[in-house]
């Protein structure tokens, strides 16, 4: 934990992602020099009844009724408080230090290709603010999707500002429940998308075979052996041929869709884990190599940074690319998008844009998120 500077405003973001392993809580601030100040982090777990219905309605299932599904909006907020109180428990920081909190929800649909077009996160900002006593900002990613955008994904804005460098081409890549990428070039441009699938097909076949909520090490993978024409199917998904901006999630990529392409074929498990592991490596150098080629470094955040099987493949597939941890330039990966969500409400309190069109599709910059007053 780092100590607080009493000259600058705190902020805290709140991020559960398309893996819905948890809810992460940072507090930071932010330098008017740049950068961002990591002061604490804290994951709260979900109840495994909340993370089951969770990932069920992101992957295309419906509530039980109408009143089950105001009930699991308010409980989320209720959860997305809990994690906010335990984080300043934890640093030791009074509410009132805490100019506002940034939270993105829980996605339980994405549609940016509908029409019209939506997304839906969850999570009732009104009770985050009540039990926190903290003005609370939340529901970013709608207004992007209003203005013609995917409203995904939001995190290259954040990354441009605190890792972008007039020295080189690099990229910024996140490896959670599904791959996205900030392509970040050396002129300052970016433009950011979906890669694929990442940790939330990983872990749910771990999970169906093993019983284990995720391949710890990349271990499983590196038991089996990739299946080349289990491979070739899976990467024929119209999906991954769809130009940027591009978004995805559950929705689109979940285990029945495994299964789709397996049809009658009978592979090990540990063969199937390791082809999906490949399918991440496979998507995430092909997108990198398609659209920024002088990249040379890539900096991750995520689960999967965890992840050396993945990481190494990673690295097969990119030869000549410095290939590390986004701590290494001091934003810690497990709560990259968490900061990230804290910076967004900051734009958003000081009226600025939190989008960028050149990654989301959007008409133009608009501020985002809706602001819920302590």
């Amino acid at each position: 934990m780092s100590s607080v500077d009493p000259q600058l405003p705190l902020f805290l973001g709140l991020m559960s992602g398309t893996s819905a392993d948890g809810i992460d809580a940072a507090l930071v601030q932010f330098p008017q020099s740049g950068g961002c100040r990591f002061v604490h982090g804290h994951t709260h777990a979900w109840d495994g009844a909340t993370r089951d219905t969770l990932i069920a309605l992101g992957q295309g299932g419906e509530p039980a009724s109408m009143d089950a599904l105001g009930q699991l909006d308010a409980s989320v907020g209720i959860a997305f408080a809990a994690a906010a109180n335990q984080l300043l428990k934890d640093a030791s920081v009074r509410r009132e230090q805490v100019r506002a909190i940034g939270s993105h929800g829980q996605t339980i649909r994405h549609r940016p290709l509908s029409t019209p077009a939506f997304t839906w996160q969850i999570g009732d900002a009104n009770r985050i603010a009540e039990l926190t006593g903290i003005t609370t900002v939340a529901d970013f990613r709608r207004r992007d999707v209003a203005a013609g955008g995917h409203g995904a994904p939001l995190m290259p804005a954040f990354h441009l500002a605190m890792l972008g460098s007039a020295d080189e081409d690099r990229a910024v890549l996140n490896l959670g429940g599904i791959a996205n990428l900030s392509l970040i070039a050396r002129d300052g441009s970016i433009r950011g998308f979906d890669t694929g699938p990442a940790n939330a097909l990983l872990d749910g076949w771990c999970q169906r075979h093993l019983g284990h909520a995720f391949d710890a090490d990349g271990a499983f993978a590196a038991s089996g052996r990739v299946d080349e024409g289990l491979l070739a199917r899976l990467l024929a998904e119209p999906w991954f041929a769809l130009p940027p901006p591009k978004s995805t999630g559950r929705e689109q990529f979940h285990l029945e869709w495994v299964e789709a392409q397996l049809g009658m074929n009978a592979l090990a498990p540990a063969d199937v884990q390791a082809t999906l592991l490949e399918l991440t490596a496979a998507t995430v150098a092909e997108a990198l190599l398609a659209q920024l080629p002088a990249a040379r470094r890539v900096l991750i955040c995520g689960g999967g940074v965890r992840n050396p099987q993945l990481l190494s493949r990673l690295q097969a597939r990119l030869p000549g690319v410095l290939i590390g941890s986004s701590a290494e330039h001091g934003l810690d990966p497990d709560y990259m998008e968490a900061m990230g969500f804290a910076w967004l409400a900051q734009e958003t309190l000081a009226g600025r844009p939190g989008n960028l069109p050149s990654v989301s599709g959007a008409r133009g910059p608009r501020i985002l998120g809706a602001i819920h007053l302590a």
